[in-house]
């Protein structure tokens, strides 16, 4: 039977790994070219495309953010910086299409900070041959790996195992059986990837050509020596042949009566043929992709038993966020992490979902969290400051600015001009000051004596009514008045972790309230009694302006960051040392 040759279709293999004997990397696959087998399956499979494309999407989604990123605004500064978006968009792209990711990491001159990450092609990466302890120090990079003559690879130390300028971090997941490679998570739906292309080649030939690849090709010239046949068969199948899968049948005869004969087994019902099997090519894809709806990924199918296309993205999207889509965003996360660390910061970094709807679960979700913080930092607030009764009189408050210190003696002469023929400033507070409750407070350092009058000095929280930063909306709704020993106390507390300088947890609140580019300031209440002990609320206490104040000989400075807002301050509140500063706040 030498004289037939039977050409079957393509078969798909599994990849081999094999550490090479003439160099120090590790190869992967057939001539080292599995990547490139790989993207030829994604270029030319529609199904296997449309769920890679999509499915990437999703993982980058709307973006990386973390959810503390109002409580540490310098860390989250760094993060922005280091990674770009469309950096992170092609690491989700990777590591969905070839089950891994590299980030090219860039340090300073001294190695202490990393600078800058940016993404580099999984493909052209190869890992370098393990060490005695099973740890991989090196990846080698090359622009073509079918050519490494040309293309010489250079060796690039793996992140953390050197003091150079660049490093390589790779990112994939564990796979049993794999020490150099990550598994792809659609393994197991490939050969329908290749089957796919077949179909697709074959009907593109059919039409253009018009010829059956289920024919014999006869030569009834005689034999020819197998060298020539081998020879012709090629010339004939590069013409005839529109498949890869080389289905032509060629045989050799000495005479027409002697040629090889097949029986034509005709396909009558052709066209419902081919749309079974891409039907099931499409349908093993997206199982082998854990696509549990394809309309989550653009592919659109017969109904599936929904009531509609919204509701079947709705019920599926949840279950298929949680198998198809979070565990490559938790790899990402987790090698980000490592990068940030290496830089002393800690974020709680997440992706924000496409909005595939409204997006409902995420918003309830994030208003969840924002909540649970908010109620942590009201209960470490709770030990500071002391509750404003309602029975208190408010004659007068200012905020604590001593830069309009004339315009407010000033305003306290005309008023007591105003009063001088029928009563003294003391009496005329006193008739204004409501039934109060005589708990005693406790003494505070700003606390004074003047000419038999007692002053007590207290601080409220002023000025966005409804801010976004957790600290600064429970300082809001506690509604207290502080004293600044309270103050002190709260700067040397973890109150609002991250917002010192380059994200210290401890921080002058009384200076920078909620932090940089905050919209908050202390307003300063001045109180007045005539009797020692009189607790702020009693009957006996009134409330002063800072001029009167000082019209009783009664003075207290404080900083003038104090009356600011951070905002409003040079550099928006940042530390001038702080290179992520705004570069428009001067």
């Amino acid at each position: 039977m030498n004289n037939v040759h039977i050409l079957e279709l393509a078969k798909y293999e599994a990849p081999v790994v094999a550490e090479s004997k003439k160099h120090e990397w590790v190869e992967y696959g057939e001539d080292n070219l599995y990547y490139n087998w790989l993207i030829e399956r994604y270029r030319n499979s529609p199904t296997n495309n449309a769920v890679i494309n999509n499915v990437a999407r999703l993982i980058f989604g709307r973006g990386l953010y973390a959810f503390d990123a109002s409580r540490k605004v310098n860390e989250y500064a760094q993060l922005k910086s280091i990674f770009s978006n469309d950096c992170l968009r092609k690491v989700s792209l990777d590591i969905k299409l070839f089950g891994s990711a590299h980030f090219q990491v860039h340090f300073d001159e001294r190695h202490t900070k990393v600078v800058k990450a940016y993404h580099i092609p999984t493909n052209l990466i190869r890992p370098e041959k393990c060490n005695k302890e099973g740890d991989i120090e090196g990846f080698y990079y090359s622009d073509d790996w079918s050519d490494v003559k040309k293309y010489e690879p250079k060796r690039i130390p793996a992140f953390g195992t050197s003091k150079e300028k660049i490093e390589i971090l790779c990112i994939q997941g564990y796979s049993v059986g794999m020490k150099y490679f990550g598994e792809l998570d659609y393994m197991g739906c490939l050969p329908y990837t290749v089957l796919e292309e077949e179909i697709a080649d074959y009907l593109i030939n059919e039409v253009q050509n018009g010829f059956s690849g289920t024919k014999v090709v006869n030569f009834n010239n005689g034999i020819p020596d197998e060298e020539k046949q081998e020879e012709t068969k090629n010339k004939v199948l590069r013409k005839l042949s529109g498949s890869r899968g080389e289905k032509i049948i060629v045989a050799f005869n000495d005479n027409v009566e002697s040629k090889t004969t097949v029986d034509d087994i005709p396909l009558n019902d052709a066209p419902e043929h081919y749309e079974y099997l891409s039907k099931e090519c499409e349908s093993k894809i997206l199982v082998g992709h854990n696509v549990v709806s394809p309309m989550l990924v653009g592919v659109v199918t017969d109904n599936q038993g929904f009531s509609s296309n919204a509701d079947e993205i709705e019920v599926a999207s949840k279950y298929f966020y949680n198998i198809g889509i979070k565990p490559f965003q938790d790899l990402i996360i987790a090698g980000i992490d490592a990068i940030l660390a290496f830089n002393s910061v800690s974020l709680d970094l997440y992706f924000r979902r496409l909005n595939l709807l409204e997006d409902i679960e995420e918003k309830a979700q994030q208003e969840e969290e924002q909540t649970n913080l908010s109620s942590h930092i009201e209960g470490l607030l709770e030990q500071f400051g002391e509750e404003e009764s309602e029975e208190w009189e408010l004659i007068d408050a200012r905020e604590v600015d001593y830069d309009q210190e004339d315009d407010l003696n000033a305003q306290v002469a005309e008023w007591e001009e105003s009063l001088k023929p029928k009563k003294t400033i003391l009496s005329k507070l006193w008739e204004l000051v409501g039934t109060g409750i005589a708990n005693p407070n406790a003494p505070s350092s700003q606390d004074k004596e003047v000419d038999g009058f007692y002053f007590k000095v207290r601080y409220a929280y002023t000025g966005n009514p409804s801010p976004e930063r957790a600290f600064c909306r429970a300082m809001m709704r506690a509604s207290k008045v502080y004293k600044k020993e309270d103050i002190d106390r709260m700067s040397q507390s973890i109150v609002n972790a991250g917002f010192g300088e380059f994200g210290a947890d401890t921080y002058d609140i009384f200076k920078y309230k909620g932090g940089a580019r905050c919209h908050h300031k202390w307003e300063r209440r001045t109180y007045v009694s005539a009797k020692k002990r009189a607790s702020i609320g009693s009957k006996d206490t009134a409330e002063v302006s800072t001029g009167k104040a000082e019209k009783f000989g009664y003075r207290v400075r404080n900083p003038k960051e104090v009356a600011m807002m951070p905002n409003d301050m040079k550099y928006k509140g940042f530390s001038p040392n702080n290179n992520n500063r705004p570069i428009d706040a001067r």
